[in-house]
């Protein structure tokens, strides 16, 4: 999954992208309103984490002008305000979530994931389909027809909780690269070749499809 934190202390930035990145997200980061606003209109996160207090532009104005133009990406926003008419200031301007400065990474880990998960409708704690089960917290994949357990590496973990929110849905190399990479990594097709192999390995080769000139598909239908 992808990530924009629009963030503009820069302890901050550091502390959350390295958490967030050992959580399994691809980050990028914005430290201003106005390249907070372009990068979160331009590139297909699946969430984005936004600060209100911000250089050039605030927070409330980003999230007000996305809206108005259909920008529908989920949004936790982060403050240092905690005035409960303010919190619903921003409710009212789109956000999804909101969290009060200072606060605990693994709550907004939380949220965060609870968020993507609805966005696609699942409800779950956990991201499962009908015989595999991914597990957030050690980034390994648990399959139920042997029992088998295997670990994944960080960009196997990012592309199959993509696939599995997913599926069902033909999925290009392009859409799976911009859901799995930040804007600084190589984003060469040939790879995700490699690693859709690399999982085929461990989860079986009928659980990802091959649409010739279209993507993947991933298929997990009950027995």
């Amino acid at each position: 999954m992808r990530l924009l934190l629009i963030e503009d202390d820069p302890e901050t930035i550091d502390y959350l992208k390295s958490d967030l990145s050992k959580a399994g997200f691809a980050v990028d980061v914005a430290n201003n309103g106005l390249d907070g606003e372009f990068l979160g209109d331009s590139e297909p996160y699946d969430i984005v984490v936004l600060d209100l207090g911000l250089p050039q532009k605030n927070g409330m104005e980003i999230l007000q002008g996305w809206r108005k133009r259909d920008n529908l990406v989920p949004v936790i926003v982060l403050t240092s305000r905690d005035a409960w008419y303010e919190r619903v200031d921003g409710f009212k301007a789109g956000a999804d979530d909101y969290l009060g400065k200072p606060f605990h990474i693994e709550e907004l880990i939380a949220r965060i994931r609870a968020l993507v998960s609805r966005k696609h409708g699942n409800v779950s704690n956990c991201i499962r389909t009908a015989h595999v089960q991914l597990d957030e917290d050690v980034q390994q994949v648990n399959l139920t027809t042997d029992g088998s357990v295997h670990p994944l590496t960080g960009t196997e973990f990012r592309l199959l909780r993509y696939m599995m929110l997913n599926q069902g849905k033909i999925l290009s190399k392009s859409n799976l690269s911009d859901h799995v990479y930040d804007q600084a990594s190589d984003r060469d097709s040939n790879l995700i070749e490699v690693y859709i192999r690399r999982l085929r390995e461990k989860i079986g080769n009928k659980m990802i499809l091959t649409k010739r000139g279209q993507g993947y598909v991933f298929n997990d239908p009950a027995l």
